[in-house]
């Protein structure tokens, strides 16, 4: 059992009980956590089938939202703590804290340089969105590093399919499927389409971005289709192409003999009928698939770039210079100065 625990704690983010999306991804994750520790593949097999076999009782997620940008009130008139975590990100704002006023703007005339990507001396507001975008992802950069290391096996600064299927499936394509129907070599067809969606020169080698948009597709526009597909297929049960109200109630309640449906499941079926299935046939097809799960939201990270670009736009003519950003460096990310008395309760504990 001390294995299993351990590879169950490879399940990113919500852990297994999470929209599965990038269930082979978990699978992925499971076999080379084994691998390397050289336990025997049956016990991952083993967990796989729990997984995949298995009900949530409470309700999964699948829709795609963007986290927040931060936790903190977003009053200028107050603070600009909001504005630090969603410029930085949470952790990366905590070291500013720790900053002299010199030192902040010093590391923030530096961060402006990558800010503007295409050297003009100028960001404009979707440089910045792109950039808060990046800082909130930073944990998506902090897996793609690490799972690059176990795949770019000849360190060629690729990951070819090859290398990827050599690296994920190599002990386990020998041996026979089990009786209960799960497949590896179906699991690694549906890597092997994703990856090829994600090869946008389709040399069959992925770059660093390529790779990250294999390993997360939910994060990129032009992997949105693969997301609504992969969904499908995991809810489709009967193979029709679509999504009946059974499957959907299915994929997120297991009822398990019990009469009394939860408040919620009752909710969700008058959400399938009045809102999900637009066309009123009974089913979701792939747009209202992507149209539930990938929502139109609120773009925060555009909305805070264009307030960030607003309140330090001094000439206004529409985007900053590295002047006028390290100038208003308090609302990007402040220092110990301005967060005097926090500052001070530092001092005292020294």
């Amino acid at each position: 059992m001390g294995t299993l625990w351990k590879c169950t704690g490879v399940f990113p983010r919500g852990g297994p009980t999470e929209s599965t999306t990038n269930f082979p991804a978990r699978h992925r994750e499971c076999l080379n956590k084994l691998r390397m520790e050289l336990r025997p593949l049956v016990m991952c097999f083993a967990l796989c089938v729990v997984y995949a076999t298995s009900k949530p009782t409470e309700k999964k997620d699948r829709v795609h939202h963007d986290d927040p940008l931060s936790n903190k009130e977003h009053d200028d008139a107050e603070n600009f703590d909001y504005d630090h975590e969603a410029f930085l990100g949470q952790e990366e704002a905590k070291t500013f804290d720790q900053l002299t006023p010199e030192e902040s703007k010093e590391r923030l005339g530096m961060l402006v340089d990558r800010i503007d990507e295409d050297k003009d001396g100028f960001v404009t507001v979707e440089e910045m969105k792109r950039w808060i975008k990046h800082a909130q992802k930073r944990w998506i950069y902090d897996d793609v590093d690490r799972q690059w290391k176990s795949h770019d096996l000849n360190e060629d600064g690729m990951v070819s399919w090859e290398e990827y299927k050599n690296a994920t499936y190599g002990y386990v394509l020998d041996d026979s499927d089990p009786e209960d129907g799960f497949s590896y070599r179906q699991m690694m067809a549906r890597d092997e389409r994703r990856f090829k969606m994600a090869d946008l020169d389709k040399d069959l080698k992925a770059n660093k971005e390529e790779f990250t948009a294999f390993l997360h597709p939910e994060e990129y526009d032009h992997m949105k289709d693969i997301v609504v597909l992969e969904t499908l297929e995991d809810i489709d049960k009967n193979g029709d192409g679509l999504i009946d109200l059974d499957e959907y109630i299915g994929d997120m309640y297991n009822q398990d003999g019990d009469n009394t449906e939860p408040e919620w499941v009752k909710t969700e079926r008058e959400q399938f009928t009045e809102f999900r299935d637009k066309n009123k046939d009974g089913k979701m097809d792939k747009e209202e698939t992507r149209d539930w799960i990938l929502p139109s939201d609120y773009d925060h990270a555009e909305a805070e770039a264009k307030h960030l670009v607003y309140e330090s736009d001094a000439d206004k003519d529409g985007h900053l210079t590295k002047e006028e950003i390290v100038d208003k460096y308090d609302l990007f990310v402040g220092s110990q100065a301005t967060d005097f008395g926090e500052a001070l309760t530092r001092h005292d504990e020294f």
